[in-house]
Formats: structure tokens, sequence, C-alpha cells
């Protein structure tokens, strides 16, 4: 099968590959943001070690991060069955992620307060960085938006 890129060139794509991989990440996602969602929820002082390696201790802030983690959780078994339809879920850890990594991580290792990095959090959220952008479908995505832009006009 072929499909168009952002550009209008015909790349060749499988049928199968895509949401294979989109499914393996809804699993992941299910997994990781679910159980340490939950940690956060339940228990912010264990999070703060367990997932924070003791960089972050507002309860406030870890009980927001772990609604947070679980609403993608929770999102990400739906998108499990709907792989297309729930690639949102994906663009938004997508953009968060390399937020985070840009304006918190990379400033604080280059200097010299890597310290103050949870490190299993930046090395998880860079593989994530680096593998969504191959595994979201762009066309259909922004197909999507689009196409929900011009029935708003109608």
């Amino acid at each position: 099968m072929y499909n168009c890129d952002l550009h209008g060139a015909a790349t060749e794509s499988s049928n199968t590959e895509r949401p294979m991989l989109l499914k393996l990440i809804y699993i992941a996602n299910v997994v990781v943001a679910g159980t340490v969602g939950f940690l956060c929820l339940a228990t912010p002082a264990r999070a703060s070690v367990l997932v924070f390696s003791g960089t972050a201790s507002d309860r406030a802030a870890l009980t927001v991060v772990g609604a947070f983690w679980l609403a993608i959780a929770l999102l990400s078994v739906r998108g499990f069955f709907s792989p297309q339809a729930f690639q949102p879920v994906l663009l938004i850890q997508l953009v968060y992620k390399g937020l985070w990594l840009i304006v918190f991580a990379a400033p604080a290792y280059l200097s010299g307060r890597a310290h103050s990095v949870p490190g299993g959090i930046a090395a998880f959220f860079l593989v994530w960085v680096i593998v969504l952008p191959f595994a979201i479908d762009w066309s259909a995505l922004i197909g999507n938006a689009a196409s929900s832009h011009d029935e708003s006009r109608l």
C-alpha cells in the first residue's frame, strides 16, 4: 500500500507494522505510566524515592503528575484497541516529554546539576521522544485535524 508523506510524495508502508508498533507503545504506557501514576497517587512519598530518585517531594505536584500519567495509561487501554484514533495521546506525550528534556533535564546536565534530574525518567523520556516520531502516523493525525477543522467551518 502507498501513502503520501507530508510533502505529497508516495511512500510504501505496511498495513500491519505501524499498528503493531502503536499497540506495543500503548501496552508500555499502560504498564509503565499506569504503575508509576498509581504509585504517585497512592503513595507520593514512596514515588518520590522510587520514581524521582528523591528529587521531588511536593505531595501536590506528585499527585498531579500521578493523575496525568494514570490518565495516559487509561487512554492507552483504549488506544490498544483503536491505535489510530488515540494517537493524540502519543502526541501529548511527545510534546511534554520533549519540553521537559529541553527545558529541565538538558540544562541541568549541561550545568553540572545532573544530580537534580531523575535519571530513570530522563532515560525513559528520551527513548519515547526518539521512538514516537517514527510510530505516529503523521499523515493520519494531521489529516484528521485538517478534516475536523474543515467540518467546523460548515
